[in-house]
């Protein structure tokens, strides 16, 4: 802010308004009211360089990408590159011989601590897992930093890193309510589906998570993708899932036994119909699962339909 916007309090001396216009190309905040040229001189904080293609912009630049969670030295450390100086020129042999020398120490010193070679190890899986799962590059940084303060806490000493790299990813699905079951990642990952579980139940108590609860709605659209059931169906399972959420028909059930039982009666209210094997296997349940969570609903909608035709029979004359 400059000079005389901090003694108006953010505001043109002429006119009052709050709007200014930063001008690059000449150094000037200009009032976008009135024209005044509230400050000049400004400093410009782009590259000294220009670039008109994307070749010449990569060419020329001089900096990475931003700082992150999901590397092991979050993108800070140093890196030692090609054989060829500032200008483009080849380096001297002696120089070269120097610079090789230069970056093997600095290889070795990244990994001479087990915290680092740790950190390689669970970022790499972590890499892998996400690229599988198509997550977004949020949940990722989530994972990476519940993963650090693991490792800061020395939860994972002695466990699995593969473990704790499938764990911290399924608490930041359910921090982010992604609707991905711990079942789909333990099938990516090298650790077994208990093993998984045992370390997200140590994680929620040892780091004090507190995690929302999943849904059933939220798993609808997946489920129904996997089914290839009409737009229509899927509509009418929400509308189904509503209706009971009302009469609390949803309280303490499976969520996605909940949103198999809903597409289940919506596929057969509208003609579209699938065996309950099928429903089933998609929603990563059982048909004896679905068939309970199917009767729960029925019963509560018989309910809400006879709360609804009673009230209508009181209203009339």
């Amino acid at each position: 802010m400059s000079r005389l916007q901090k003694e108006n309090k953010g505001r043109c001396p002429r006119c009052g308004g709050s709007e200014f216009v930063s001008d690059h190309q000449n150094g000037e905040i200009v009032c976008s009211n009135c024209g005044l040229v509230i400050d000049e001189d400004q400093i410009d904080m782009g590259p000294e360089w220009r670039a008109f293609t994307p070749h010449e912009r990569n060419s020329r630049q001089r900096t990475g990408l931003g700082m992150s969670y999901t590397l092991y030295d979050k993108g800070l450390s140093t890196v030692f590159k090609g054989y060829l100086d500032a200008n483009g020129n080849r380096l001297k042999d002696e120089t070269r011989i120097k610079m090789d020398r230069l970056r093997r120490y600095d290889n070795r010193s990244k990994f001479d601590e087990t915290w680092r070679r740790n950190l390689s190890i669970a970022m790499a899986e972590l890499d892998r897992l996400n690229a599988v799962l198509h997550l977004p590059r949020s949940i990722k940084e989530q994972a990476a930093i519940l993963y650090r303060k693991a490792l800061k806490l020395d939860l994972i000493r002695g466990r699995s890193i593969d473990a704790f790299v499938a764990a911290t990813l399924y608490a930041a699905c359910r921090k982010a309510m992604v609707p991905r079951p711990l079942k789909e990642i333990s099938q990516l990952s090298p650790r077994e589906h208990g093993e998984i579980a045992r370390t997200y139940r140590l994680l929620l108590k040892e780091m004090k998570l507190k995690m929302p609860i999943d849904g059933p709605m939220k798993f609808i659209p997946s489920i129904a993708a996997k089914l290839n059931l009409r737009r229509d169906t899927e509509q009418l399972a929400i509308k189904i899932l509503r209706k009971a959420k009302e009469r609390n028909g949803l309280s303490g059930k499976d969520p996605r036994g909940l949103a198999a039982a809903s597409l289940y009666m919506a596929c057969i209210q509208n003609d579209d119909k699938r065996i309950q094997k099928n429903v089933a296997s998609a929603a990563g349940t059982t048909e004896v699962t679905l068939r309970n969570r199917l009767r729960g609903l029925e019963k509560t909608l018989k309910n809400v339909n006879l709360m609804e035709a009673q009230e209508v029979a009181n209203l009339a004359p």
